[in-house]
């Protein structure tokens, strides 16, 4: 069963559609953005949300895809999409935030960015110091034997959800406890290509993350917004959560969040009030 979702209004009562793409993190998959989605789509946008190449129900093939394989699905599944909304946005957690910020590097038409958690340094407190290491291993036969572990708390600070997230993550096999090789690999260069390109970023862009987040700090957040050319551009950064901000314990101020960024950026005209749970 594909962990993909569409949630789209089939009765539709806005004047002016609105939709969200949204890309889950590195060796996730759509899961991990399922309540996410699932605000947004109370809140009237229609939210869709696939699985990376290697990733998801095909995790098992994630050494075998590249950085420009994920950039390839991304601007597809875009391109797909964009030509049946007057508004469209893009959101992303870890490897997410950094394909959203690159599609807005290849497309002018997107309405506005989130980024959550944007990883273009593995920099955070629980990074291990062989990841200095990479470039070496590389080159040799370790790539396809080594990977870096998920550090002990996941990503999560509020110690009951990560219990009760790391259970149901292991039992439907939907996402690994482990880092490969090649996917870092594959993700560093994605931030790499990310870094030369910020200016040509124009579209409004919010980045969100934690002060204390385990595998990106700040930085990233504040290499993209130094970086990029949009007019309007704002930072908030939390300070009770670790990467996995939609789970945490400010996951309620995330949303709450997101949702006021991506109002104002929808004509006024053709809103509706929703009531949002």
């Amino acid at each position: 069963m594909s962990i993909d979702f569409e949630l789209v209004h089939n009765d539709f009562t806005f004047e002016s559609k609105k939709a969200v793409l949204l890309f889950h993190g590195l060796t996730g998959s759509p899961f991990e953005m399922k309540k996410y989605g699932d605000f947004l789509f109370k809140c009237g946008y229609d939210v869709f949300c696939y699985s990376f190449p290697g990733h998801g129900e095909r995790i098992s093939e994630i050494e075998t895809v590249t950085w420009q394989d994920w950039c390839e699905f991304a601007q597809e599944k875009y391109d797909n999409l964009r030509s049946n909304y007057n508004q469209f946005f893009v959101s992303g957690l870890c490897l997410g935030a950094a394909m959203a910020i690159y599609l807005a590097e290849h497309n002018e038409d997107i309405t506005g960015i989130v980024a959550l958690s944007t990883t273009l340094f593995l920099d955070g407190f629980c990074i291990p110091w062989t990841i200095s290491l990479l470039p070496f291993a590389l080159n040799t036969i370790i790539r396809f034997y080594y990977t870096f572990p998920e550090d002990d708390c996941f990503g999560i600070k509020n110690e009951r959800t990560r219990k009760s997230l790391a259970k149901i993550t292991a039992k439907a096999n939907i996402s690994m406890d482990n880092y490969p090789l090649n996917c870092v690999d594959g993700l560093l260069k994605l931030s790499k290509n990310v870094r030369k390109n910020l200016k040509n970023v124009t579209c409004p862009v919010l980045c969100i993350h934690s002060k204390y987040d385990n595998l990106s700090s700040p930085k990233s957040a504040g290499v993209v917004l130094d970086g990029i050319s949009s007019e309007i551009k704002k930072y908030v950064e939390l300070n009770d959560s670790y990467h996995m901000v939609l789970y945490d314990n400010e996951k309620e101020f995330v949303m709450d969040t997101v949702n006021e960024f991506l109002s104002k950026l929808v004509p006024a005209e053709n809103e509706k009030e929703v009531v949002c749970i």
